[in-house]
């Protein structure tokens, strides 16, 4: 096989957001930036202290006691503490000692975003990418984000900056996509690292250069950000922006591939199979395109039926092969949809038959 075949891995046909999606959707879509979502919105609750009954509820919610920093945070956020409303929009968002409700949770963050409460104006901005609460309405989803970015809120300017960065996204712009992420990342918002790398890494809204995009990988990196930790890897395997180097490759795709990650996991195991970096072993290979494959990762699902098809590292198997070409050509892999045509020749119609229906029961896993 040509390592064309393997490197189903071009940069820029996944360096940026999916056409069909834009801003929150695609976040949710992709499972390292699903994850980058998801601290924002944990992070979403820092605030400083504006009473003893404030700091109240904030030491019972901290210890679970929701039912007091209810008692103790719903006199505030009644007489207008933007502070107190925003954790009780909180509690409604996530049915914390209260029946979760949207609609409450977007009332309270919209009280406290109006006051210019950043945290709240973030949460409020996800209400209506999400529609939760509200109606969706991308156009609002901006302006109360906008407005928290302008305050300094990193959380705020990355999403931004993902929302300029979105393929499809009415406001699409590099230059703005830089200019946000640049912001969060100098704060050192890994999220923000790591899409401003990739920007340089493809000469996006600004001049292509490597050795930038490599910088802010590896401070995205060593903060423990995945994707980071894969495209670093990924640095190192070409040799752009770094001395090229395969150990050390296999080094950051590791740190990537053990937290879940598909596009570290896909690495180690091209690592495993070509034998660069570490020694030759194609079990090891197939363990980890299979962990990758079993995510939905169309690259390791094309890896993986080219293993079962060649049976390194495992029994040959056609039927097995067939339904990972299978899975990766109906997400458009057009290699994966000739091998699974040309191997469907060599099989029986009961084994195809099969192969299509594991093919149609197949469900995703989430990373381990």
């Amino acid at each position: 096989m040509t390592e064309n075949v393997w490197r189903a891995e071009t940069v820029q046909g996944r360096s940026h957001p999916s056409k069909s999606h834009w801003r929150i959707e695609q976040i949710v879509c992709q499972p390292t930036l699903r994850v980058a979502l998801f601290t924002v919105i944990m992070c979403l609750g820092t605030v400083g202290l504006v009473s003893a009954d404030f700091q109240a509820g904030l030491d019972a919610y901290e210890q679970g006691d929701y039912k007091i920093a209810l008692k103790e945070w719903k006199p505030l956020a009644e007489s207008g503490d933007s502070k107190a409303q925003f954790r009780l929009g909180v509690m409604y968002d996530f049915g914390e000692g209260v029946v979760q409700d949207y609609k409450e949770a977007a009332k309270w963050y919209r009280k406290a975003a109006v006051q210019g409460n950043a945290d709240a104006q973030v949460r409020l901005s996800l209400m209506y990418d999400f529609g939760r609460g509200v109606v969706k309405n991308h156009k609002e989803a901006t302006k109360w984000n906008r407005k928290a970015a302008e305050q300094g809120h990193t959380d705020a300017q990355f999403l931004l900056g993902l929302t300029y960065e979105t393929e499809g996204s009415p406001i699409k712009d590099y230059k703005e996509a830089v200019k946000w992420y640049r912001k969060a990342a100098v704060q050192g918002n890994a999220d923000a690292q790591v899409r401003l790398g990739v920007l340089y890494y493809n000469g996006r809204g600004i001049v292509q250069d490597y050795e930038k995009a490599v910088r802010w990988y590896r401070k995205a990196a060593v903060q423990g950000n995945a994707d980071a930790q894969a495209r670093l890897g990924l640095s190192y395997r070409d040799g752009k922006g770094v001395v090229q180097n395969y150990k050390e490759a296999v080094r950051w795709y590791r740190k990537a591939a053990v937290q879940g990650n598909a596009h570290g996991q896909y690495g180690l195991g091209k690592s495993y199979h070509d034998g660069k970096g570490v020694i030759q072993n194609y079990k090891e290979a197939v363990r980890w395109f299979r962990k990758g494959a079993e995510q939905g990762d169309v690259r390791t699902q094309l890896s993986l039926g080219l293993m079962y098809e060649s049976g390194k590292g495992v029994v040959q198997d056609y039927v097995t092969a067939h339904v990972w070409y299978n899975l990766a050509g109906i997400h458009g892999n057009e290699t994966a949809r000739e091998f699974r045509d040309r191997i469907a020749e060599k099989m029986t119609i009961v084994q195809i038959a099969e192969a299509q229906r594991l093919a149609r029961e197949w469900k995703p896993k989430q990373a381990d």
